[in-house]
């Protein structure tokens, strides 16, 4: 992209501009002007009412810097992206199409790059189907800024590309499954990083794995999922840790949809942990944890739901426990656990993974007698990397107790009894 600043208008119904501002921003564009008409529906032919119009209107005829795009913070029918754009002479773009282009910049992987393109091509449908009708109406319009097309040809197009995408995106999926089946049966617990854009989740993965996976502060800078093994000297039960793509309010359900591939890391997690950035006021703080809840929800989510609360390096202690006890109070914490982190203090991070550890489903205790020679040392490390080891003690023989995941108890008692081992 190119880095030099560009210049946008944002146009809404309501005076909470805070996001759409930060979501022009991470596209490269300066704010230059908000236009605000309070209203409850969106005027059926502008979004705005006429005379609103006129105002932008004025405003870019007047001021000295060029004005590239007007960004609505809202979703536009066609016949309104057109009636503006034809009216302002300027690009248009709704917060929809904005998102599009900002996950656009950022896919990286083939996969992202695929899902990007997917929601692309299912946002145009509909602007597609506008300009074929007013083509036909003897208009000539350009495709979303980009010059002449024909358009009828554009929208068969449109299909066989969603066809052919959805039909790679069904392969990577299926590769994926095979991968975590594997995991599953090596004895691996999938945890996976969920929250609202931007919240720390990438970090958190950094700091809980021991890697150094790419940090940016800018929004969706995670598209594709990222899985890292967690590296903890308190416990070392296997665990793969996922980054997602981050949520946000009022995503239409066919982006989401798209993205299925990915999300589905969530929706399969034995635990996830919900990132929030508890700095924020307190009422922001609740709307982004409703959000990414809902999502939770939508996915069909039914594993346990850990709550991390970051950035709380910026807050007292008094302030922490009110912004719990206000959570609380508007039941969105009801009976999981809630723990305040730092990631850049390193604050709590023990207490995150120790909740993270009894929230595991399925944790199975066992108790083993092992002889004293090479095998048995070898078998001792070997648990030592895929289990829990609780207790150990050196004598006529190893008695060792170990937590595990129940998938793997058969494997390790029936290498215990091939060592002529017992079970205790």
């Amino acid at each position: 992209m190119n880095n030099q600043k560009k210049n946008a208008i944002i146009v809404s119904l309501h005076d909470n501009t805070s996001e759409i501002v930060q979501l022009s921003n991470s596209l490269g564009y300066k704010v230059l002007s908000e236009f605000i008409q309070h209203r409850k529906i969106p005027d059926v032919n502008f979004y705005v009412g006429s005379g609103k119009v006129e105002e932008i209107k004025e405003f870019i005829n007047n001021n000295n810097e060029d004005i590239n795009l007007i960004i609505v913070d809202g979703e536009l029918k066609p016949s309104q992206w057109f009636a503006l754009e034809k009216s302002l002479n300027v690009d248009v773009y709704d917060r929809i199409r904005l998102i599009l282009a900002i996950f656009e910049e950022r896919a990286e992987r083939k996969e992202a790059r695929l899902q990007v393109k997917l929601a692309q091509l299912q946002y145009e449908r509909p602007y597609v189907r506008e300009l074929i009708h007013r083509a036909r109406a003897g208009e000539h319009p350009g495709f979303m800024a980009g010059g002449e097309y024909q358009v009828d040809d554009y929208y068969e197009t449109i299909k066989k590309q969603m066809k052919k995408i959805k039909e790679d995106l069904n392969k990577i999926r299926g590769d994926r499954e095979l991968h975590r089946q594997t995991r599953y049966k090596s004895g691996f617990y999938l945890v996976s990083l969920a929250g609202y854009t931007n919240a720390g989740k990438s970090s958190l993965l950094n700091i809980l794995s021991g890697e150094k996976v790419k940090v940016e502060g800018r929004l969706f800078s995670t598209l594709s999922t990222t899985t890292r093994r967690i590296k903890s000297k308190q416990a070392n039960i296997p665990i793969l840790l996922t980054d997602t793509v981050g949520f946000i309010e009022d995503l239409p359900a066919w982006i989401i949809d798209a993205f299925h591939s990915t999300l589905e890391e969530i929706e399969l997690a034995d635990v996830v942990v919900l990132v929030v950035d508890g700095s924020e006021e307190k009422e922001v703080v609740e709307k982004k944890l409703q959000v990414s809840l809902n999502e939770l929800y939508d996915l069909g989510v039914n594993a346990s739901i850990i709550i991390a609360l970051n950035k709380i390096d910026l807050k007292n202690n008094k302030d922490i426990d009110n912004l719990k006890q206000y959570l609380n109070q508007r039941g969105l914490l009801k009976d999981r656990a809630c723990i305040p982190i730092s990631i850049k203090e390193g604050i709590n991070i023990d207490l995150l993974l120790e909740s993270i550890y009894e929230s595991l489903p399925q944790l199975t205790e066992i108790s083993m007698k092992l002889p004293i020679n090479k095998e048995a040392q070898s078998f001792v490390s070997e648990l030592y990397n895929k289990t829990r080891v609780t207790n150990i003690k050196y004598s006529n023989y190893i008695i060792i107790d170990i937590e595990c995941n129940a998938k793997i108890r058969d494997k390790i008692v029936s290498k215990c009894m091939s060592l002529q081992g017992s079970i205790l």
